[in-house]
């Protein structure tokens, strides 16, 4: 199928899997061979930590995050031990209480922050936890030596790839391009358009530091930022051609295609097999006649030939003021809440970390820390459906407990479960990028050996399984008990906001300089994404029974079917207003629909958008 060629399966992350595997079993075999086998393990946490971290972003941000993880769990892991030393049976519910509000109260500041503000909790939670011997400032600098580590891992590689992670983003918009021209005309259009506005959303926020420095072509990174500059102009010529409904022979949906070989030919080349040169005649074999009078076409060769040929097809205004201002830097930021939300999310934060931690002392006594642990980790509602997360974690620790159990019965041998431990290590890098649940089954295992390398090796299996979903129990009575509406509310808002882009793109474009113009499309579209997921959040999280009025159900009625009701309402108007969007693209270029073109499914969002 056409459309099947926008979206590959994403490949199994060897590189991130192999630093995971490096990570968590240097640090335990130093240990082992040195006989510092408690600074060790406290390392092997700031590793497992560092790799739930890990990612392929470029490297500039994974050391940001890396480190103000990094920063923030050696923190709260010193105000934890501190706390357990002191010998006052409040003072570790006391601080436990007082780094989740601090948690909460940064968490939904930003994706940066609400990592720091989660391993800040879990660093308490662990210093609280895990009596650990020696000078008080050791377990703080080995946990940041663990976390150094896994920077080194995955930094290392911009030594000899500086620009890989850039050129492959904006590679991935030009094959997007190409999968949305190639599925023009059939019913996956609108769903391989929105691929291609994933990867320019994506590329847009790899690229946007270097979007601000001079023009340097002749450098590798002057040659990837022209390239998303014109991918960004790529985007509305491709927008418009979907918008008009016909189907595209190979010679025009290879086009981008051929640009990428030409503009980043170390990524694009292989990928691509030309059917014709697109600046000179369309071949007659497959061709479609209506070819040669298409405006969208003539706008698809025009943007090839000057960008690749540099010829003047393309006017010479249109190419500077695209290429001297391109697009904004940063793509607009939604904050996740207001004030009020993060006020809210930051006393439930607390309350659940202390009901917790209340729960831990009567079952438990000392070494109760899994409780607290695991709200730390479950109650993250920016993190995706809060309902979801749960599930995933009580899932991926019954099946952890199962496989490391499974170890330890055929061998008790240090080296071989330190082997253990790089394998889950390998499992969890691969599982942050794939499956929570996954990595949930990695990291349990990998704490499980820690655990026991420490000195406790008391048979927890059980325990820990009921530990978890008790964590997540208290956490779902809490969310939907308190704040049943969160994601239902981020939505609305999202969703506002996303149709006053849309209405500012149709208002504003035609005025608009070339570069204001590309930026009102790309915030338009970036919003209209936001909302889409915003909606999708939603549907994971249930609203409460029973709830009247409010952003429920305007008719009185149940509030979970007015949500349900009204969710649906919210993805035909954000349709609504992608296809509105993408008839201001074709009105840009020129473009105009066939008669015979694939009917444009309306609805009232549309009308009421005067799309």
């Amino acid at each position: 199928m056409k459309a099947s060629r926008g979206a590959p399966l994403t490949p199994v992350p060897l590189a991130a899997a192999a630093r995971g595997a490096v990570a968590l079993a240097v640090p335990l075999l130093v240990g082992v061979w040195t006989g510092a086998v408690i600074p060790a393990v406290i390392a092997g946490i700031g590793a497992l930590w560092g790799v739930g971290q890990d990612g392929s972003d470029p490297y500039r941000l994974r050391v940001r995050r890396l480190g103000g993880m990094g920063g923030s769990a050696a923190l709260g892991l010193l105000a934890g031990e501190l706390a357990l030393r002191s010998g006052h049976p409040a003072a570790v519910t006391v601080c436990l209480g007082a780094t989740a509000l601090l948690a909460g109260a940064v968490s939904l500041r930003g994706r940066l922050a609400s990592v720091s503000g989660m391993h800040l909790l879990l660093g308490a939670t662990v210093g609280s936890g895990v009596p650990v011997p020696g000078p008080w400032w050791q377990p703080p600098l080995a946990l940041l030596a663990g976390v150094a580590l896994v920077v080194v891992l995955s930094a290392t590689p911009w030594l000899w790839r500086r620009h890989a992670i850039e050129r492959a983003a904006v590679l991935a918009v030009y094959r997007a391009a190409s999968g949305a021209l190639s599925a023009a005309g059939s019913p996956e259009a609108e769903a391989a358009r929105r691929r291609l506005t994933a990867a320019l959303d994506d590329a847009h926020q790899v690229m946007g530091r270097h979007l601000t420095g001079r023009d340097r072509p002749r450098t590798e990174l002057g040659a990837v930022r022209d390239a998303f500059d014109t991918a960004v102009r790529l985007g509305e010529v491709t927008s418009a051609l979907v918008w008009e409904g016909r189907p595209l022979p190979r010679h025009v949906t290879d086009v981008p295609l051929l640009m990428a070989a030409r503009l980043l030919p170390d990524g694009g080349a292989a990928s691509v097999s030309p059917a014709a040169d697109p600046s000179g005649p369309a071949p007659d074999r497959g061709a479609d006649p209506c070819d040669a009078v298409s405006p969208g076409v003539r706008a698809l060769r025009g943007l090839y030939a000057e960008s690749v040929l540099h010829t003047e097809s393309v006017p010479h205004a249109e190419s500077v003021g695209a290429r001297a201002s391109g697009v904004a830097v940063r793509l607009p930021a939604y904050p996740w809440h207001g004030r009020a939300a993060q006020a809210r999310y930051a006393v439930l934060l607390t309350l659940c970390v202390l009901v917790a931690q209340l729960c831990a002392e009567l079952l438990h006594g000392p070494r109760g820390y899994w409780l607290p642990m695991t709200v730390a980790f479950v109650y993250k509602p920016d993190f995706g459906p809060v309902p979801r997360r749960a599930l995933h974690r009580c899932a991926g620790t019954v099946v952890g407990v199962a496989a490391i159990g499974t170890v330890t019965l055929l061998t008790t041998d240090t080296l071989v479960l330190i082997g253990a431990v790089a394998a889950f290590g390998a499992l969890m890098a691969v599982g942050v990028r794939h499956h929570y649940a996954l990595a949930t089954t990695g990291l349990t295992a990998i704490v499980f050996v820690l655990v026991d390398m420490l000195g406790d090796h008391r048979a927890l299996y059980a325990a820990r399984i009921l530990d978890t979903a008790l964590a997540a129990a208290i956490v779902l009575v809490a969310h939907f008990a308190l704040w049943p509406d969160s994601a239902a509310g981020r939505a609305a808002a999202q969703t506002e906001a996303a149709l006053a882009a849309a209405h500012r793109y149709r208002d504003l474009a035609a005025d608009a300089t070339p570069a204001q113009r590309h930026a009102l499309r790309r915030t338009a579209y970036h919003r209209l994404a936001e909302a889409r997921r915003a909606v999708a959040h939603a549907h994971g999280e249930p609203g409460r029974p029973g709830r009247r009025g409010g952003r429920g159900g305007r008719d009185g009625r149940d509030g979970r079917d007015g949500r349900d009701r009204m969710l649906p309402d919210r993805e035909h108007v954000i349709a609504s207003a992608e296809r509105l969007c993408d008839a201001v693209s074709a009105r840009n270029v020129g473009a105009r629909r066939p008669a015979s073109a694939l009917p444009v499914r309306a609805c009232a969002g549309a009308r009421a958008m005067g799309g």
